[in-house]
């Protein structure tokens, strides 16, 4: 690795990279990693991947109890991996519109590696019981792109 004379610019594999942009990255990295690490959040994740939901579905899910699954929520919203929209009384819970790579490319992942997961199988499994029963809030079940 080359280092040209400019503070906080470097050469890596023929390209210039900026530290401060490599830190961010390393920063998005591990709030992201933090989030993973539960296995609740993960599912939560999973979940929001498909479709956007309230702490009502989330608790039919994954069999929990709303404390808890509010508490992950809340700890998603506080590091930007999850967004809540108000309906009428009802919190609406997505991914955020505009994401990072790396979390993109970590979600991607994640979809990845639950597919040969019983514990993510049944989620999905309960999540389509769930739209066929369900019809409130109106715009929940609409299709999110991961």
């Amino acid at each position: 690795m080359s280092r040209p004379r400019t503070p906080g610019i470097y050469c890596e594999q023929g390209m210039l990279r900026n530290e401060r942009d490599l830190l961010l990255m390393a920063a998005d990295l591990i709030r992201i990693y933090q989030c993973f690490c539960y296995k609740t959040r993960l599912c939560i994740l999973h979940l929001l991947t498909q479709s956007p939901l309230c702490v009502y579905h989330f608790q039919d899910i994954l069999s929990e109890t709303q404390v808890k699954i509010s508490k992950h929520l809340a700890y998603l919203r506080h590091r930007g991996m999850a967004v809540a929209a108000r309906d009428q009384n009802w919190m609406i819970y997505s991914l955020p519109k505009k994401r990072t790579r790396e979390l993109d490319l970590n979600l991607k992942c994640l979809q990845d590696c639950v597919q040969s997961d019983a514990v993510f199988g049944r989620d999905l499994k309960k999540l389509a019981q769930l739209r066929a029963r369900c019809c409130e809030p109106a715009g929940v079940f609409a299709k999110n792109k991961a």
